[in-house]
């Protein structure tokens, strides 16, 4: 091959050729940008900016003194929540709630989704998803009041079937059972975010070619073969992303919920979880500081599970970086 001499010596890497026809593809597209320009002023408000609030995890902090005013105390509120009595009866119930509503919570949408793809009569199909999706829009105000309602000793809906069914002799007091309150949690958490989260899952769906199920069918392939072979692994990429986000926040075992439903402090020694401890610590008892820490160390921690979950899914082709 022969190369002619008149090549420019200095001939233009890709990365300065593009970034120009980056910034001429902003401008162009100034009406877009101006679009997205709120969220992300909302992000760089609301998440950005309060990140200066770490300090105080590193800081003696007074509400008077401020931040350049209360001294610098280094590692020693990490040590304190890390010698608290209350560390690992609250590291055990936000690893056990967590992984608890990973492994029922996370599956429930994918397995609601294939069955609603599989309902023939659109009619029902839809019926469905409308009533398991409309508690994603209730508060967990309306919900706890909803729960405590049913399993209530003073004719509660569960109690009064349990007696119907002489399963029970007396009421059970649900809500200030501790062997009981896990699955409460998990199984209120589920009712009301399957229906809404397998809405997504039924897209991918819906995005899968026909023609796929039309050859498979001709194949001989039962409904159930189709399943397996065609419907999961097309709806993988979504169902990994999820996953890894579902990971990154394992140590956000919820906070709304377990502070409505466990409002008895019969329950505490199993509903006390890391964002309930950092709001009592902090705000009821005013120690700042202390509650920085223990929130501090939970975002780290969740910042190496969501960078561990990514990096285990590119192995796999699928992640989200």
């Amino acid at each position: 091959m022969v190369h002619s001499d008149s090549e420019p010596a200095d001939k233009p890497t890709h990365e300065s050729v593009r970034k120009p026809l980056l910034i001429i593809r902003m401008f162009r597209q100034w009406d877009v940008q101006l679009m997205v320009l709120p969220a992300i002023l909302f992000i760089f408000v609301f998440s950005y900016i309060p990140m200066y609030g770490v300090l105080m995890a590193f800081q003696d902090y007074s509400l008077f003194k401020g931040f350049s005013g209360s001294p610098w105390v280094g590692f020693k509120h990490f040590e304190m929540f890390f010698h608290a009595p209350e560390f690992w009866t609250v590291m055990r119930n936000t690893l056990v709630i967590s992984v608890l509503k990973l492994c029922i919570g996370f599956p429930a949408p994918i397995v609601l989704a294939l069955m609603l793809n599989e309902v023939g009569s659109r009619m029902f199909k839809r019926s469905v998803q409308t009533i398991s999706y409309l508690p994603h829009f209730l508060s967990w105000v309306i919900v706890s009041g909803f729960i405590v309602s049913i399993l209530s000793t003073d004719n509660g809906s569960l109690n009064i079937l349990l007696e119907k069914l002489h399963l029970i002799d007396e009421p059970i007091n649900f809500m200030s059972e501790p062997n009981y309150f896990w699955g409460i949690l998990v199984a209120t958490n589920v009712w009301k975010e399957i229906g809404f989260t397998s809405i997504v899952y039924l897209a991918a769906i819906a995005g899968i070619n026909p023609q796929l199920y039309e050859a498979a069918s001709m194949d001989g392939a039962s409904r159930l073969r189709q399943m397996f072979s065609i419907t999961l692994p097309s709806i993988t990429p979504v169902i990994v992303v999820f996953s890894i986000l579902a990971i990154g926040n394992l140590l956000n075992a919820g906070f709304e919920d377990i502070l409505l439903l466990a409002s008895n402090p019969v329950l505490k020694d199993v509903s006390d979880v890391l964002d309930t401890y950092v709001y009592r610590v902090g705000i009821q008892n005013n120690r700042y500081s202390y509650a920085t820490a223990a929130g501090l160390f939970k975002a780290l921690i969740s910042i190496a599970l969501l960078a561990f979950a990514n990096y285990a899914a590119r192995r796999s082709g699928n992640s989200l970086w």
